[in-house]
């Protein structure tokens, strides 16, 4: 968590750069170059600070409300502390109580749910309307959370122009979509032409099922796939506007993959990465051919996890 004095200064710096890693352990793994994005340096420890921050400071409600199942509850936390906004996150029960806690030492009300019984979007409308100065803030169906991840891939478009052999694929972490659409915007708007896949995970795969139908198609229940950032029941309206011709495709990837994918970055780039943020990686060993001898770059979207559950991933028997 950050200290006071960062704090106070804060305002004035605005999200951290993304952190560039290159593993020569993990490319002669994957047989595939790879470059690790990194955002579990990002303030509150993922991707979703960049989205947070700029709704915080966009919109002139004196409140936000928001569902998350964390990362976005903690990014919002934080970036209403900054800026003078009262918050409250409405999260589900079985969330990281990582998550949960930072949320709430951030400064925000926290509305635990159970998401069999009720799901986070009624729960925020019923929030909504008890408290009409509010601004309800989606953590990826929203032009401003898509513009404040767009910083990401303006980054990457940045370094792709820097070098002598820039991207030949970006893999992203999808759930709702915030973030592949932010990255595919940047790039877009940076005339990058990189193709950007997304990751999915196979038990939540209603995105790939959207591709396929070429509308969106929704999960009836909130998915159980050990990547909570990505149990989203469908991707937003306005992520879809984008990715439906943005993306080069959608990978849908086993659990093991993604277990594997967590204890690889930990033993061979050594960095902790939590389950939704370890997707792209774990695409790369879903279809490694797709991508042999390529130079990818995968975005690592987060790093908070609960500890117990963290140590006993890394600790997991290779699959």
């Amino acid at each position: 968590m950050p200290t006071h004095a960062e704090l106070r200064a804060f305002p004035l710096v605005g999200p951290r750069p993304t952190t560039l890693i290159e593993s020569v352990r993990l490319s002669e793994h994957l047989g595939t170059e790879v470059v690790l994005a990194t955002e579990t340096f990002q303030w509150t420890g993922s991707f979703k600070f960049r989205a947070a921050y700029h709704v915080a400071t966009h919109v002139t409600h004196p409140a936000i409300i928001a569902g998350s199942s964390g990362n976005f509850g903690q990014a919002m936390a934080l970036a209403c502390r900054l800026t003078g906004k009262r918050c409250t996150i409405v999260m589900p029960q079985r969330s990281a109580r990582v998550k949960i806690d930072a949320v709430r030492g951030y400064g925000a009300t926290v509305d635990l749910i159970d998401t069999r019984v009720m799901r986070r979007e009624a729960r925020v409308t019923e929030l909504a309307a008890e408290n009409p100065d509010a601004y309800v803030a989606s953590a990826y169906d929203d032009p401003l959370v898509i513009a404040g991840n767009a910083s990401l891939g303006y980054e990457l478009a940045t370094s792709n122009a820097t070098v002598e052999h820039p991207f030949d694929a970006i893999l992203v972490p999808i759930g709702g979509g915030g973030l592949a659409s932010g990255v595919i915007t940047g790039l877009k708007a940076s005339g990058d032409r990189t193709p950007v896949w997304a990751a999915e995970p196979a038990a939540a795969n209603d995105f790939v099922l959207s591709l396929a139908a070429g509308h969106i198609i929704a999960q009836d229940t909130e998915p159980d796939t050990i990547a909570d950032g990505a149990r989203t029941r469908s991707v937003g309206g306005h992520n879809w506007a984008i990715l439906q011709h943005g993306v080069a495709g959608a990978i849908p990837v086993p659990e093991a993959a993604i277990v594997d994918a967590v204890r690889l970055l930990f033993g061979l780039a050594n960095l902790k990465a939590e389950p939704t943020g370890a997707l792209a990686l774990a695409a790369l060993l879903a279809g490694p051919e797709r991508f042999r001898h390529r130079r990818v770059c995968c975005v690592v979207s987060g790093g908070n996890v609960d500890p117990a559950l963290y140590c006993e991933l890394v600790g997991a028997a290779p699959r």
